[in-house]
């Protein structure tokens, strides 16, 4: 008997601490860089098209692993021609390299709802560790879906150069900031 109630309640702790996957709300969430053009003007653009998962079993998210996809063909720059330009193969060579990745290692709670995420970021199929501040906004119950949602804005940056994405000069910085403000959906 005592067996009995000792499988019942280990299995009922590993249902409680389960994981929960959360999926991104595209229609409220955007991936976005600046770069210095010229050392006198800030130029940004976005991915349009991206995907997040997220995996937490922490209701603080302190233990959430975290994947992200962007599809470079979908770059937009507000410019047609640079976006072309930066699709090309001195850049982002999206027919040869159409995606990149980003797979986090670790999610560690700073203080208050600061992180500092570590992951590798893989570029033109060149992976490199980064580390990227990130903010918890919060989380609620969206009213009209009745699920849960959650709010982060993540940050940082990274030398284009090391993921062979163009070559270093005096047009442009070879530092890039990304920001990534995205709300994800429990599943």
């Amino acid at each position: 008997m005592k067996k009995i109630i000792v499988c019942i309640f280990a299995l009922l702790s590993v249902s409680a601490i389960q994981a929960q996957n959360w999926s991104l709300d595209k229609s409220h969430s955007k991936l976005t860089f600046t770069i210095v053009h010229l050392g006198i003007s800030e130029q940004e653009g976005n991915f349009k098209n991206f995907s997040i998962t997220l995996t937490s079993s922490k209701e603080d998210f302190s233990d959430a692993v975290i994947a992200l996809t962007a599809d470079v063909t979908s770059i937009d720059t507000d410019n047609t021609t640079r976006d072309e330009h930066l699709k090309g193969a001195n850049y982002f060579d999206a027919a040869v390299y159409p995606s990149l990745t980003f797979k986090s290692k670790s999610f560690t709670k700073t203080t208050g709802n600061k992180y500092k995420l570590t992951g590798d970021l893989t570029i033109r199929n060149v992976t490199k560790t980064v580390d990227l501040e990130v903010t918890y906004i919060g989380s609620t119950i969206n009213q009209k879906t009745q699920k849960k949602v959650a709010g982060f804005k993540l940050t940082g940056v990274i030398n284009r150069i090391d993921f062979g994405v163009g070559k270093s000069s005096t047009t442009l910085s070879d530092d890039v900031t990304i920001t990534a403000n995205i709300e994800v959906i429990k599943d």
